[in-house]
């Protein structure tokens, strides 16, 4: 798989012993909303310090475009080892994504 492209909002996030990069699609968003509840509000909670650990895992999964061998704990599972600290910048990377878009 190649790197994470940033121009695009893509971030890489070290799952199952594997960098992986998680890719903020449209079809992505979209299921991850359909889950979480609207972006904007995902997005003020994260702002406010209240963004939920599932919630963290849960919009990482889905903008997995290679998840075909992973299972969505060993995502979660991933968030825990590696520390919400060093989980900020790919979160920081999608949400900023979901609000600037390619521009």
């Amino acid at each position: 798989m190649s790197g994470a492209n940033p121009l695009r909002g893509e971030a890489t996030l070290a799952i199952a012993g594997r960098d992986r990069v998680l890719r903020p699609s449209f079809t992505a968003l979209v299921a991850a909303e359909e889950e979480l509840g609207p972006l904007y509000a995902l997005v003020d909670r994260a702002g406010a310090g209240t963004l939920r650990l599932a919630e963290v895992a849960a919009l990482f999964w889905h903008c997995l475009p290679e998840r075909e061998q992973l299972s969505r704990d060993e995502v979660g599972e991933a968030v825990i080892a590696l520390g919400l600290a060093r989980c900020a910048a790919p979160l920081r990377m999608l949400l900023g994504q979901i609000l600037g878009g390619n521009a």
